[in-house]
């Protein structure tokens, strides 16, 4: 392990850096994924991203991405990469569980969306990776077959819900991984390990194949070491589809074109209220002020936005996603696909298969989605969160209406402590307060390294959250693109002391 600070100016092995590789002839893609999978068989056990590595079927898709190179053919942009897939996108070559006991051993009879993208642009299926049971959690602690380990500190967690895809980029496994996020999954397990993540607008990737957890919410978005590798992916996965009614039939931008461009004359609206929250950890606002200065010195304009409906984020959110995880997840009773725990008939069968294949924090989602749908109940609850989450919505598009993006923090602290996993759940539910907006909203958002924040003896990473308009991620972009470069934060790994 490094013990220095990396040169400025070293190249990131990413996943544009090893698709270079394999398209100039440095490397074969068999090469490449040979050297990834030799990595995860020496570092898996300790990172513990992985449910399901398919050696060999990823050495076959290699070998098919050399044969083409032999032929001459044209080469995608993440030719010969491997990439880690978070367990919740089918794949009918591979288990596809949602981490979930209910659907352990399950095998999909086709490939989603994302599966099939991924590889139409030459990338390499490595996997699939850990989360939290259906996408539902904070920390990455509710899966039941693999908790990932963060490997900027031992004794904290590495944030979820999609924990596995950044523990696979992290731990340096893949260069690039997707998840999903649908309150923050995305954005928050990339800030606890140093990572761009980001969660396009709301139907700009397709959801076919991608297992619900709040079907309003849901959106799949990747997970790289740089800015780049996350524009090479989106552009890769952008775009409609007949599969999925709620695609945008919309252009596809050049993304990697947007994260180089200059950021000279965009405007930021700092949602100080959010930074200056009692509950944020000073090294946390340190951290954000300071890309936030640098956003300023490299000729971006800065402008205080006030959202007053800040305190209706969480209980909104978690009206609205319990609903929908009560009504996606009916459909799993053991009689067609999935576990089935045996009863004395159907209904104790289909009892006993939820109780005992679905793991608490899963049950207790289900059991508040039931409540609240309920017809005494839904006006009070339901109903009221419908009205909240547009008035949210009309809230955000004002104050971008005038700006390019908001910036706030991805959460009031770093990574947390694994000596905290007894927390209660509103607890643990009032770490999304900053990310569940975007989600309500259908809004591009995005964590970008932007610091280091000491806590609990460990020295961990802290993202920048920077929120755009409808269908703006090439602006979000170039924004983290110029944050990335001045401050460099995500060039550090674990182990590397302090420049």
């Amino acid at each position: 392990m490094s013990t220095t600070a990396p040169q400025a100016d070293a190249p990131v092995e990413g996943a544009t850096w090893w698709a270079a590789r394999v398209r100039e002839g440095d490397m074969s893609a068999v090469e490449v994924i040979e050297r990834h999978l030799e990595r995860i068989r020496e570092r898996d056990a300790a990172a513990r991203a992985f449910l399901f590595v398919d050696e060999k079927g990823a050495l076959e898709r290699a070998a098919a991405v050399d044969r083409a190179r032999a032929d001459g053919a044209a080469l995608g942009p993440l030719a010969g990469v491997p990439v880690a897939l978070k367990d919740l996108f089918v794949t009918k070559s591979m288990p596809t569980t949602a981490g979930s006991r209910i659907l352990e051993g399950y095998v999909p009879p086709y490939d989603g969306h994302a599966a099939l993208a991924l590889a139409g642009a030459g990338g390499v299926i490595v996997g699939k990776v850990t989360l939290d049971e259906f996408g539902m959690g904070s920390a990455g602690e509710h899966s039941s077959f693999a908790v990932a380990e963060n490997p900027w500190s031992a004794d904290h967690r590495v944030g979820g819900s999609s924990s596995g895809s950044a523990a696979a980029v992290a731990h340096g496994l893949v260069p690039a991984a997707l998840g999903t996020d649908t309150g923050g999954s995305v954005r928050w397990p990339a800030s606890c390990t140093n990572l761009v993540g980001l969660k396009p607008t709301y139907g700009r990737i397709s959801r076919h194949g991608m297992i619900a957890f709040a079907s309003s919410l849901d959106q799949a978005g990747p997970m790289a070491r740089t800015v780049e590798d996350v524009a090479t992916m989106l552009s890769i996965l952008a775009g409609p589809d007949r599969h999925d009614a709620t695609s945008l039939d919309t252009p596809v931008e050049d993304y990697v074109a947007s994260c180089r461009e200059p950021v000279r004359g965009r405007t930021v609206g700092v949602v100080r209220r959010a930074i200056d929250d009692d509950r944020v950890h000073p090294d946390v606002r340190a951290s954000v002020q300071r890309a936030l200065a640098a956003l300023a010195d490299a000729g971006v304009a800065l402008v205080d936005v006030e959202l007053p409906s800040m305190d209706l984020w969480v209980p909104t959110y978690y009206v609205i996603c319990c609903a929908e995880a009560a009504s996606n997840l009916a459909r799993y009773d053991g009689m067609r696909y999935g576990r089935r725990v045996a009863g004395a008939d159907l209904a104790e069968t289909i009892e006993r298969t939820r109780t005992e294949g679905f793991g608490p924090e899963v049950q207790r989602r289900i059991l508040v989605g039931t409540f609240v749908l309920r017809k005494d109940s839904y006006d009070a609850y339901y109903g009221a969160a419908v009205r909240a989450r547009a008035r949210i919505s009309a809230e955000l598009d004002r104050a971008l209406a005038t700006c390019d993006a908001l910036a706030l923090p991805v959460s009031p602290e770093p990574a947390i402590p694994k000596a905290r996993e007894a927390d209660d759940p509103v607890t643990a539910y009032l770490r999304d307060v900053f990310t569940v907006a975007a989600n309500l909203a259908g809004l591009p958002a995005l964590s970008v390294p932007a610091g280091f924040a000491t806590s609990d003896g460990a020295t961990l990473p802290v993202g920048l959250q920077l929120v755009g308009r409808r269908l703006g991620e090439g602006p979000l972009l170039s924004l983290a693109g110029a944050v990335e470069r001045i401050l460099g934060a995500g060039r550090r790994r674990p182990g590397d002391k302090a420049p």
